[in-house]
């Protein structure tokens, strides 16, 4: 019972922000009691707080090992293993997860180990079933389909996205989707919603321009093409004026420079092959998702750990 309201004061000062009481009581309940809560908890918050995973993992795995009847240890090793792109031994502990309380977030976790194992159709699934009204799980999803040649599937959920949702992806992210299955027309009024709002980038722009050519659009794409170097070529200028300061070094403004020399370069190669007809490349590269996992947590109502 000690370690119990150990834990609780540990919950109560992490979330008035006292990290260093917080984790001296974490680490005091595992002293007091090295046991599923206790070793879980401390995990989780080395994690969160401190970007361990060595240290996290070790705890979670030890937690894991004493056989736990909540999912929580379970899902916490899943989620780091996928950190450490260790995604054999993530997709046994994301299934030991599933197979004691599916989650969401588990079922997300389960699609990535799965994409990058190259079991793209399960990864479909597993992201169909955790995907939201218009996130980027649902956008995983799609994009595994349209890698398996299952367009007509890919655009019926592409067209179920809600530019109003909280969770929508953007426009630019929605325009490359329909790119990508090869609607030209609509990927422009994407694109060009999302001009004014997104940072200009060489790989947006060039499947933004590649749409316009598709279409015959070629005043439009020159047009685009000379507003992107104009705006890259500006951005070098306001860079190479900005007066230098503790925080703002010449190494740091040469590093801005380079880093936007380099985007022009990429942008005018790219575009020989997009007037060839060539579609640049959107890689998937989905990332795990995180969740809450401490025992006696209030804020999402997680109880404290008791065997069944």
């Amino acid at each position: 019972m000690f370690s119990i309201n150990t834990n609780k004061e540990a919950i109560q000062q992490l979330e008035e922000n006292n990290l260093d009481q917080a984790m001296k009581l974490f680490h005091k309940a595992v002293l007091e009691k090295r046991d599923i809560q206790s070793l879980t908890n401390l995990a989780w918050v080395i994690w969160r707080e401190e970007d361990d995973l060595e240290r996290a993992f070790s705890l979670a795995s030890e937690a894991a090992d004493l056989r736990p009847t909540s999912h929580f240890p379970y899902s916490l090793c899943g989620e780091l293993l996928l950190e450490n792109k260790r995604y054999e031994d993530a997709l046994k502990m994301l299934q030991q997860a599933i197979s004691i309380e599916p989650t969401n977030i588990t079922y997300h976790n389960l699609g990535v180990a799965y994409y990058y194992l190259g079991e793209t159709a399960k990864a479909a699934t597993h992201f169909g079933l955790a995907a939201g009204k218009s996130d980027y799980t649902l956008y995983n999803q799609i994009k595994c389909l349209i890698e398996l040649g299952e367009k007509g599937e890919a655009l019926r959920l592409i067209q179920t996205f809600d530019e109003n949702a909280e969770d929508f992806i953007g426009t630019i992210d929605l325009a490359e989707l329909y790119v990508e299955i090869g609607l030209h027309e609509e990927a422009i009024y994407w694109f060009e919603k999302g001009w004014n709002e997104y940072y200009l980038q060489p790989n947006w722009v060039g499947m933004y321009v590649y749409c316009l050519l598709q279409r015959k659009q070629e005043t439009e794409a020159n047009n685009t093409i000379q507003e992107f170097l104009r705006y890259k070529k500006q951005e070098i200028l306001d860079t190479e004026k900005e007066e230098l300061e503790e925080d703002w070094t010449e190494e740091d403004k040469q590093e801005i420079i380079i880093r936007l020399t380099n985007e022009i370069q990429e942008f005018e190669s790219m575009l020989q092959g997009v007037k060839d007809g060539i579609l640049p490349t959107v890689i998937l590269e989905p990332s795990p998702e995180r969740d809450c996992y401490l025992f006696g947590c209030e804020r999402h109502q997680h109880p404290e750990y008791k065997d069944s």
